[in-house]
């Protein structure tokens, strides 16, 4: 018998600078998903939640999903494979916006390596640099930022545990 324990995040070592992780799955995001987060988070912009506003008063003639829900998605479908197991994230260096996300739009992302250092003062952990791209349904790029993880080198990851014993297949 093999057991499988799903991989959440990386060690030190397994960020190779070029890599490219193609994140999956996608997510398409509704006319609710954008007006929830737009009030959770007070945005109350009627360019998200007006369709009058947004068909009559503005550029693009329809509703525009928040450019924030759009940034958290992308980052968040970038956790398991870089930084699931991460220290801390250190620094978000850019974030750019690069076209609309409208209701109904599939999001996808993938992230590339771009650096991996060891850190000078804890020989335990390490800092990696990566940049993630969001793309829609069409493959036109809606979202890129850059940012900087800290994360365990293989030696030093915590184990992962279970609030039960292992032998739960054996009963």
């Amino acid at each position: 018998m093999t057991i499988y324990d799903r991989p959440f995040g990386r060690a030190l070592e397994d960020f190779v600078v070029g890599d490219v992780y193609k994140h999956w799955p996608g997510k398409t995001i509704t006319e609710y998903d954008d007006h929830l987060f737009c009030m959770i988070t007070m945005n109350h912009h009627p360019l998200h939640t007006n369709s009058y506003f947004a068909e009559h008063e503005s550029v693009q003639g329809k509703n525009v999903v928040v450019g924030n829900l759009v940034y958290s998605l992308v980052l968040g479908m970038s956790v398991p494979d870089v930084s699931g197991a991460a220290i801390a994230n250190l620094e978000v260096e850019s974030l750019v916006h690069r076209n609309p996300v409208f209701h109904g739009d599939t999001v996808y992302a993938e992230t590339r390596v771009l650096e991996v250092q060891e850190s000078r003062s804890k020989v335990d952990r390490g800092v990696v640099k990566v940049e993630t791209k969001g793309f829609n349904q069409i493959g036109v790029e809606v979202c890129y930022f850059r940012r900087k993880v800290m994360v365990f080198k293989r030696d030093y990851m915590p184990q992962r545990q279970r609030p039960y014993s292992e032998d739960v297949w054996s009963r």
